[in-house]
């Protein structure tokens, strides 16, 4: 291979990296406006695919289980590739489906002004379409707790981590990525049913979102103003959270907030005892509105460092 030949590569790969910067920035900034549509997300039509299939292809086995989860992330990142070479623009649809921190806040928004008017009926309503827990019997604390748990689980889940996967990859690594995320939300529960054929879905999320759940309480500790509390209450307490992601940065949260999570948690497929994160009292509903600002801005320092990341020269990313 000649110098001119390696010269060549590394231009091409450069002009790859600087259009997947400019789709990222621009997909990015398109969910900042217009977050998720209400019909036609690709994320939803990607989750009928994975149900349709299921119905046809569940057993209850961990074999079973993993080809079926090593099909369908393939499947995500094979519309990454094509995104990919739609050039920018198909970046940024790719960016844009990947992405839904924005619709994540405006549900929060919904919660915290429902509470703040004394309806707490359209509360517990709002926070049934963010949380997959048992959500009839909860009271104003336990609305704002469910709520403030899961901003914080996903401002890493559909936030941090497809930007970060997105800066390692490209297109191909966030929808990889949120197709590994999908198969979690849909067959990764601890239940009977799922046990064994969702637990390749489980254990990939897992190790998916094992750096940016860290990444994202990084972000929290610095943007906070109490960096000590973040991360008094991450080494602390999110170990004993039976998610190694979501304790970290439910314990980020709880701690740069001045909160406690934690407690009697109810699904359809039994009650989980959660420990406590963090110190001080139950969230309120002032809490969480601080909670959807925070995720806003962690959200925004992360797009501008995933473009930034993907516009550099870093020899090594692909």
């Amino acid at each position: 291979m000649t110098t001119d030949d390696i010269g060549g590569r590394y231009d091409h790969r450069m002009r790859h990296r600087h259009t997947d910067a400019v789709g990222s920035a621009v997909g990015a900034l398109a969910d900042s406006v217009f977050a998720d549509p209400q019909r036609g997300h690709p994320v939803a039509l990607f989750g009928s695919g994975v149900a349709a299939s299921q119905n046809v292809l569940y057993r209850d086995d961990r074999a079973r289980g993993a080809v079926f989860a090593a099909w369908w992330i393939g499947v995500g990142a094979l519309c990454g590739v094509l995104a990919r070479r739609a050039g920018a623009a198909g970046t940024a649809a790719a960016t844009f489906s990947a992405l839904g921190g924005t619709s994540l806040c405006r549900i929060g928004d919904e919660i915290s002004a429902a509470l703040e008017s004394g309806d707490v009926d359209g509360a517990r309503t709002a926070v049934a379409g963010l949380v997959g827990r048992d959500t009839t019997r909860l009271d104003e604390t336990g609305i704002c707790r469910a709520a403030l748990e899961s901003i914080a689980e996903n401002t890493s889940d559909a936030a941090v981590a497809p930007l970060f996967w997105g800066a390692v990859a490209g297109a191909p690594g966030m929808l990889g990525y949120r197709a590994a995320n999908t198969l979690d939300a849909m067959v990764g529960y601890r239940s009977e049913k799922y046990l064994r054929f969702g637990w390749a879905s489980a254990r990939i999320d897992d190790v998916a979102n094992l750096v940016p759940a860290r990444v994202t309480a990084s972000i929290v500790g610095a943007l906070s103003g109490r960096p000590h509390e973040v991360w008094t209450a991450v080494r602390r307490d999110a170990g004993s959270h039976p998610s190694p992601n979501a304790g970290v940065v439910e314990a980020a949260f709880a701690g740069a907030l001045g909160i406690s999570l934690g407690g009697r948690t109810e699904y359809a497929h039994g009650v989980e005892d959660r420990p406590r994160l963090g110190d001080g009292p139950p969230p309120t509903a002032a809490d969480l509105r601080a909670a959807v600002t925070l995720s806003r801005r962690v959200q925004r320092v992360s797009a501008a460092a995933a473009v930034l990341v993907r516009a550099g020269t870093g020899r090594y990313l692909p």
